[in-house]
């Protein structure tokens, strides 16, 4: 392809708009234009480059004994009503009627469909295993879309489906999936942990995500150093810090005016955080409810909605607090009636905690459970930080940002129940199929490769994924000598196989060497009329500091040794 024939213009300078490092770049090369928040165009360097990604995915999938299915975005919202999920979703699940006033959805994914599928092909236990793929546009109404491809509203998305007879066939499966993506981000030219995470919506037993370490990543995981635990925050377990202990005190009322927050507490009562317990206030489903949680702890939403097993959990605002009675800054469990009350397991590691007393100005001290509360619930409602020890080992905890780039479940029989997809067990009976999930963003893998494979001057992505592997630059390429033998250098590349990107226009050389460097195509070849005069073009590699000189019989022999280095440095 002729650079000035095709579909893409470079800018100079960063857009205003650029959120991160593969936000800028893939606006600055022409990649991507947004239309609306979370909703983008893809010009056909960034198709190209969605298609090699696809290739992967799809080659990886059917290795693993996946086979490639197609489902329907436009369901109707019964059936999302039939298992829940129309309210566990939430205001993300986009939402329409048809012209005979049908509720229909979007789907953001999809279990209840290819249950459904499934269901059909599905008579007796030799029927399993199934492993079923596709590759679709998603659609969620995401509040923040940020970063490019990160977090869109519209996305292309690989999900994978298994059906298994017994929990150790999906065991089999769920392993085989893992390699399966493993192989995938290493053919991708990224690094990904595999770490324990929350179902979500999407609901099921044993869930984990890849994450690709990185600053600009939202998610925050917790790895131990020392036996190799990680998990995402909004999951990880954790040992509770220690606390003063001993024998339970008298309750003692103090005088606490003005003072409502823990670090005010502790200055003038004189004591640490982790001897007092926190209130907060949610409200679950409708639902007011106070939690408890030790003073050095904050609570993790994720598993406090998990433990309530709500669908919408939100702050109180002071109008809810007002009207449940509660007093904020001097709450407390102690006599507490007529609103649910949870509390992290920390209420039990420790002793005479201060807590509030339910009037303005006032606090407790030496409260303890179950002798002054008892909570209705109790669990690990506690958010994992930097420094906290492992349950596995008592190793310290690291904290490190990344992008999630894969998710894998596994869904159990909920589907399965929900919509009767059963098989003749060899006994003779009728079981729900057990189900995995597994999911990958297509447009996050890109951005997430172009955000690790890449240096101050531009993108160098891998040539699995580049949307060209050969940038090929004719300098004064008016010359009629240079655009001669640019042709036919360009000519030998096509023929080989390569895909080349051919710079013919009338810029600088400064401009097509920027240019270069920003695409970050593998190789790089030059035509110029210095080395025209030679018998040479240069080759060089975007991730080496020096370029070869060879003659221009030779230069496609050369572009196939660079890029074969290339390959099998992902192999490693």
């Amino acid at each position: 392809m002729r650079l000035s024939q095709f579909l893409a213009k470079t800018l100079r300078d960063d857009p205003a708009e650029a959120e991160t490092a593969n936000h800028r770049l893939m606006l600055r090369t022409g990649m991507i234009q947004q239309i609306a928040a979370g909703v983008y165009s893809y010009a056909p360097l960034a198709l190209r480059s969605l298609a090699k990604v696809e290739t992967i995915v799809r080659e990886e999938m059917n290795a693993a004994g996946g086979q490639e299915v197609k489902l329907p975005a436009l369901q109707p919202r019964e059936l999302w009503v039939q298992t829940g999920r129309d309210a566990a979703f939430g205001p993300d699940l986009l939402r329409l009627k048809d012209r005979r006033e049908r509720d229909l959805v979007i789907a953001p994914t999809h279990e209840e469909a290819v249950t459904l599928l499934v269901k059909q092909h599905l008579q007796s236990y030799r029927d399993l295993p199934q492993l079923v793929y596709q590759i679709q546009t998603k659609f969620r109404d995401e509040p923040r879309p940020r970063g490019g491809l990160v977090r869109v509203r519209e996305f292309d998305m690989k999900d994978a489906y298994s059906f298994d007879a017994d929990a150790e066939s999906l065991d089999e499966t769920y392993q085989r999936m893992v390699q399966a993506y493993r192989n995938i981000f290493r053919r991708c030219g990224i690094p990904a942990v595999m770490i324990e995470a929350d179902s979500g919506a999407i609901g099921g037993k044993d869930s984990h995500e890849f994450i690709m370490p990185t600053e600009i990543g939202e998610d925050t995981f917790i790895q131990c150093p020392d036996c190799g635990y990680a998990a995402n925050a909004e999951r990880a377990a954790f040992q509770r810090p220690p606390a003063p202990a001993g024998e339970p005190l008298p309750v003692e009322e103090v005088h606490t005016p003005g003072l409502t927050t823990i670090a005010e507490l502790v200055n003038f009562l004189s004591v640490t955080p982790e001897q007092t317990l926190k209130a907060v206030f949610y409200v679950a489903d409708g639902e007011m409810v106070f939690v408890s949680v030790r003073g050095d702890l904050e609570v993790n939403e994720v598993k406090l909605k998990r433990l309530l097993g709500a669908n919408d959990l939100h702050y109180a605002t002071d109008e809810e607090v007002e009207a449940a009675g509660l007093v904020a800054g001097s709450a407390s469990a102690v006599g507490l009636t007529g609103v649910k009350s949870v509390a992290d397991e920390s209420v039990h590691v420790g002793a005479n905690f201060v807590v509030g007393a339910n009037r303005r100005d006032w606090h407790l001290l030496n409260a303890n459970t179950p002798r002054d509360f008892v909570p209705d619930l109790v669990g690990d409602i506690a958010l994992a930080e930097a420094g906290h020890r492992c349950l596995q080992c008592g190793g310290e905890f690291i904290a490190e940002r990344g992008v999630e780039v894969g998710h894998v479940f596994k869904l159990g029989t909920f589907f399965s129940e929900a919509l009767n997809a059963t098989f003749l067990s060899p006994e003779g009976s009728l079981q729900p199929a057990i189900m995995g999930c597994y999911g990958i963003g297509i447009g996050r893998l890109l951005a997430a490769t172009i955000e690790h494979n890449r240096d101050e001057r531009g993108m160098r992505l891998p040539p699995n994924v580049s949307p060209f592997q050969v940038y090929l630059a004719a300098l004064n390429a008016e010359d009629a000598a240079v655009a001669e033998a640019a042709d036919g250098v360009y000519r030998a590349l096509t023929d080989a196989g390569f895909e080349t990107l051919y710079d013919d226009r009338a810029e600088s050389a400064g401009v097509k060497f920027n240019d270069a460097d920003l695409f970050g195509f593998p190789v790089r070849v030059v035509v110029s009329p210095r080395n025209l005069r030679q018998g040479v073009a240069e080759v060089k590699r975007r991730d080496a500091d020096s370029a070869h000189l060879v003659s221009l019989e030779d230069t496609a022999a050369t572009v196939k040794g660079l890029l074969a280095e290339l390959v099998a440095l992902l192999a490693e």
